[in-house]
């Protein structure tokens, strides 16, 4: 028993923290340095993480919006959100050296919106307006083709080309349940609309999902480690409330934790979202072992084995 420290038992939500695509994303921007050297020209951040995006930008990558901002003669890498189609169209254009760092996940949907729009489809897509994998997967067909829903409220003012000629797609990193309700809406509204073959949320999402769930239940509190801009992260915030965590938080790190609101705490559980390195939580567990008596424990509901290649363009010498 350490002196004088309150007891506390941390359960550590597993799986949590990087997921395939964020680490091949991340991969490639650093084996992008190693072939080109500095600087590489990032367009978005590479994945919403600011730890993340500070230490490659110390590396010598530099982040910028548009692709207006980058020089000809650099490299651009695309984000692991994807981008529209105008994006490399244009890159193409100027010769430019481009490399696409977006999820395999990602580009699933981009790939399956494409095919029901070439079979005479309209797409309604479950999303966030304004995230750039919304944006990026919106791009990739012409205005009007893709049309967003957010919330089930959203599906009733749908106006849509042909009832009898619609499939839905989703953002990857949504709530499993929030995105089943607006499903359901969609298919009571609209009888023949088709679902994806497979679910669109991604594996890392409904897993880190799953994990805040099997925790909630014995815990006073829940922090998810995770950017304010991460949409997965903000899910898990939602989630852990959902699911009867009283006190469910944000923190980028351990300097972010509000420790007076903790105050008189036994359990606490901790996850972090996709794009969260694990030095991140190593830093919150440090915290709250300088706190109190601490007793970590892991509760692990999935095992991930994912791996995806990096582009061949990064991996063959310069």
């Amino acid at each position: 028993m350490t002196a004088n420290l309150p007891p506390l038992t941390l359960y550590l939500a597993a799986p949590r923290g990087f997921c395939a695509g964020v680490d091949r994303a991340i991969k490639i921007v650093e084996m992008a340095l190693a072939k080109w050297g500095a600087p590489v020209f990032v367009r978005h951040e590479i994945v919403h993480n600011k730890f993340v995006v500070d230490d490659l930008r110390a590396k010598g990558a530099v982040f910028v919006e548009e692709l207006d901002d980058c020089p000809d003669d650099r490299p651009v890498i695309f984000s692991a959100h994807g981008v529209p189609k105008s994006v490399p169209a244009e890159a193409a254009r100027r010769h430019m050296i481009a490399v696409d760092a977006t999820c395999p996940l990602v580009t699933k949907v981009h790939n399956e919106a494409q095919r029901h729009s070439e079979n005479g489809l309209q797409l309604v897509m479950i999303g966030h307006e304004g995230h750039p994998e919304t944006v990026g997967t919106m791009g990739q067909l012409p205005p009007g083709e893709v049309l967003l829903v957010e919330t089930v409220a959203d599906v009733a003012g749908l106006v849509v080309r042909d009832p009898g000629k619609l499939a839905y797609i989703t953002q990857t990193t949504l709530s499993v349940d929030d995105t089943a309700d607006i499903a359901a809406a969609l298919q009571a509204r609209f009888p023949a609309i088709l679902a994806p073959a497979h679910d669109d949320i991604c594996y890392a999402t409904t897993n880190r999902q799953a994990a805040v769930k099997a925790i909630a239940g014995r815990i006073d509190a829940l922090l998810v480690i995770g950017a304010p801009n991460s949409s997965n992260s903000r899910r898990l915030v939602e989630v852990g409330a959902a699911a009867g965590c009283g006190y469910a938080q944000l923190v980028q790190r351990a300097t972010d934790i509000d420790w007076r609101a903790l105050s008189g705490i036994r359990s606490v559980g901790i996850t972090a979202g996709a794009s969260a390195p694990e030095v991140l939580v190593n830093e919150v567990v440090d915290a709250f072992r300088a706190r109190f008596d601490t007793r970590v424990e892991l509760v692990e509901t999935a095992q991930e084995n994912v791996e995806f290649k990096v582009p061949r363009v990064v991996r063959e010498p310069a």
